[in-house]
């Protein structure tokens, strides 16, 4: 956090690329419980949204999470170059919080929250979530509420070049946040991004692992690099799809012992004698 508590985060600076996002928000901070009563859905993701006195009495009973998820709420509904202020009642400090990817215009103009919207947000939340607190630069694709693309390049895809996950759900509500692997991923493999990449279904709670995104996600259009959407207990979703740089996933046995893997008889990342020693 900044001197002046002003929490912004490092998401890439041109336009096209919009979609290449730090993320960091730890499990602990995914704390919104209470957003559909208390009126955030409801009046709408603007100043005076912002302003109301239900959406302060959410903010304060949890300032030590509240701010930093704010900020990527933002970063997720709101599009790039507008921001959103608050000031709070209670500690007087003032938080301005950037936007970025623009995922529920509706809502970021000052509309009631649809459904779909709370649901892409869910998911780009979900997305931002790591197990570690560490900032990650990641690409994320998939289609706004209204189902604009995210728009992406080719130097993208290319730098972030490896498939990792896909994130839906629906936070607003008591459905719950899902995500699942975009790529093959083995016991002896670990990442810097354990909420998707992983083979353990609770590893990262509020977030569920539901194991492969193919067996629950379509992809219309397969010349895409994202999935639209993923139906799960019934219900269908609107989908995030993620990429990382290859950097971020290690494997026991490449000489390096990662701050994933553990020392052990085995060849897992969990027990990894030939990278961690016995």
């Amino acid at each position: 956090m900044a001197e002046d508590a002003t929490l912004e985060a490092d998401w890439a600076s041109s336009v096209d690329q919009a979609q290449q996002v730090d993320n960091g928000m730890t499990v602990n901070g995914m704390t919104v419980n209470g957003m559909t009563v208390n009126g955030m859905t409801v009046n709408g993701m603007t100043v005076n949204g912002l302003a109301t006195a239900s959406f302060n009495d959410w903010f304060n009973q949890n300032v030590a999470d509240a701010p930093t998820l704010m900020s990527y709420i933002v970063k997720c509904a709101v599009p790039a170059g507008q921001t959103r202020t608050f000031q709070s009642t209670v500690t007087g400090v003032k938080y301005t919080w950037q936007g970025g990817l623009g995922l529920a215009p509706g809502w970021s103009a000052g509309s009631a929250a649809t459904v779909t919207e709370q649901q892409v947000v869910s998911a780009c939340l979900a997305a931002h979530v790591n197990k570690y607190g560490l900032h990650i630069a990641l690409s994320a694709l998939g289609r706004t509420a209204a189902g604009t693309e995210i728009p992406y390049s080719a130097e993208e895809l290319s730098q972030f070049s490896a498939k990792e996950g896909c994130f839906f759900g629906n936070l607003f509500t008591t459905e719950g946040v899902f995500a699942g692997r975009d790529r093959d991923f083995t016991a002896a493999e670990s990442s810097t991004r354990a909420c998707s990449l992983t083979l353990k279904a609770d590893n990262c709670a509020p977030v569920t692992n539901i194991g492969s995104c193919s067996q629950f996600c379509t992809k219309p259009d397969p010349s895409k690099p994202y999935y639209t959407q993923c139906t799960y207990n019934g219900k269908t979703y609107p989908t995030i799809t993620t990429r990382v740089q290859p950097t971020e996933l290690f494997r026991c046995g490449d000489g390096v012992c990662q701050f994933t893997e553990h020392a052990g008889s085995g060849n897992t990342a969990d027990s990894c004698r030939a990278d961690c020693g016995a």
